[in-house]
């Protein structure tokens, strides 16, 4: 896709919303981001948007306790939402976090795609497990990312594309899987275009007139 007419061509951060409220309307398709909290979902996003600090990628695990959007150009919005399953964060904010994400994932009807991120060197913790858990009764289009893939051998990427891919189908996801490294840029471009086409689909989809009888 020509970059005029990709959705990342254009970003802006938009606005941060906390458990009370303020989330934005629902007329545009989201594309949210979540991931265990240091697994490279913030550097995931500047490189996906090429921005140095779009999202502030924080030494603290666990600091992000806000769901925050970006504008895509008016052509959709980047969501990108708390880091879970960091221990030394308090009960309280833990369940916090699944109020609100939790809540944003089972009722955001604008929600048109999540991208998960694990660690390419441990990935399917039991806190990922329970988000694919939330996951899979909301039915959406669902990207996996193996962040920092490029800690591992070409042999251990391929074996471990392989595996992950298996296991997801095994447990009837529809999910696509890739490789990710925002230092080396392997994943990058697939990832945006894949991305691109999904926000595409949900506009289109939305375009469509109502059934007969509706």
């Amino acid at each position: 896709m020509p970059e005029s007419n990709s959705a990342f061509s254009r970003v802006e951060f938009l606005v941060s919303a906390g458990i009370t409220g303020g989330l934005p309307p629902e007329d545009l398709p989201e594309l949210a981001f979540a991931g265990r909290s240091n697994v490279g979902k913030s550097s995931a996003i500047n490189a996906l948007t090429r921005r140095k600090r779009l999202a502030f990628v924080s030494k603290t695990p666990g600091r992000t306790q806000t769901i925050n959007f970006f504008d895509l150009g008016g052509k959709g919005r980047l969501v990108d939402l708390p880091g879970y399953g960091y221990a030394r964060v308090p009960q309280a904010v833990r369940a916090e976090w699944d109020q609100l994400v939790g809540g944003y994932m089972s009722t955001r009807e604008s929600l048109a795609g999540v991208v998960m991120l694990m660690d390419a060197r441990r990935p399917f913790t039991p806190h990922d497990e329970n988000l694919l858990a939330w996951l899979r009764p909301a039915g959406k289009r669902l990207l996996v990312l193996l962040s920092k893939s490029d800690k591992l051998s070409r042999q251990e990427r391929t074996k471990l594309l392989q595996a992950c891919q298996a296991r997801l189908a095994s447990r009837a996801f529809d999910a696509e899987v890739r490789l990710f490294s925002s230092l080396s840029g392997e994943g990058v471009e697939e990832t945006r275009a894949l991305l691109d086409s999904w926000i595409q689909a949900a506009r289109a989809e939305n375009k469509k007139p109502p059934e007969k009888g509706n």
